[in-house]
């Protein structure tokens, strides 16, 4: 049992350094930046400040915050040489990675309570977890569907590049899926324009159970893919 717990404590440990290294503290200061400029032009624009309004503002630095350790995990573990020891661990997928993944949530998890407190102190009062608990649905589904591309690619850079391209397009047809359960952009707290409350509120509980489903498959299809021992050493 204490064996056990000294091998959990340092995997935690390892994953930890692997999280916070390289460029996490600069996506970490972007998602700041931009979440202060958002504030500052909203306040000049007088524009109408609710937790409607919160959530989207903070919607792209959340995504500035899960980009780099989902894309970039990979290729840091082949980069420090270290998939060779990972590989052999047995149930790798189980004993790594899913934690690593957890630990990644439940960081991003809590600097989104800590955004969205910033902006109930600066610009309206909210429940930071209420926000930063809806914002982590589309925000796994993303950061899942980047760690399945990065498996597949294997190359930070390129799966970026794959990601960004993709947030383009999904960002120009956003529309067409607006306000339904598809919509991975869904504002839970906008004033639905062709729904009524009731109805809406169905929408959003459907939206949110797409977006856990299919972070999972997400999730399941990366570490599939993490079996393929070859295809990464």
């Amino acid at each position: 049992m204490i064996s056990s717990m000294i091998l959990v404590s340092r995997i935690i440990r390892y994953n930890l350094k692997i999280i916070f290294a390289g460029r996490f503290f600069l996506f970490l200061l972007a998602a700041i930046a931009f979440y202060i400029f958002f504030m500052m032009v909203s306040v000049f624009d007088n524009v109408e400040i609710n937790i409607a309004f919160l959530y989207e503002i903070t919607f792209f630095p959340a995504i500035l915050l899960i980009f780099y350790p989902m894309v970039f995990g990979i290729q840091r573990d082949e980069d420090a040489r270290m998939l060779e020891i990972l590989f052999g661990i047995p149930d790798y997928r189980y004993k790594v990675w899913l934690v690593r993944l957890v630990l990644i949530f439940l960081l991003v998890f809590v600097l989104l309570i800590l955004f969205a407190a910033i902006g109930s102190y600066l610009l309206y009062p909210i429940d930071p977890v209420n926000l930063a608990a809806q914002l982590l649905f589309p925000i796994c589904f993303l950061g899942s569907l980047s760690f399945l591309f990065a498996t597949r690619i294997k190359n930070g850079n390129a799966t970026a590049v794959v990601m960004v391209l993709l947030g383009f397009f999904l960002s120009i047809f956003s529309e067409i899926f607006e306000d339904t359960l598809w919509d991975i952009f869904l504002n839970p707290f906008g004033s639905p324009r062709q729904y009524t409350q009731i109805a809406f509120q169905q929408v959003i509980w459907k939206n949110r159970v797409f977006l856990s489903v299919g972070a999972v498959v997400f999730i399941l299809g990366a570490l599939i893919n993490l079996q393929n021992r070859e295809r990464f050493i």
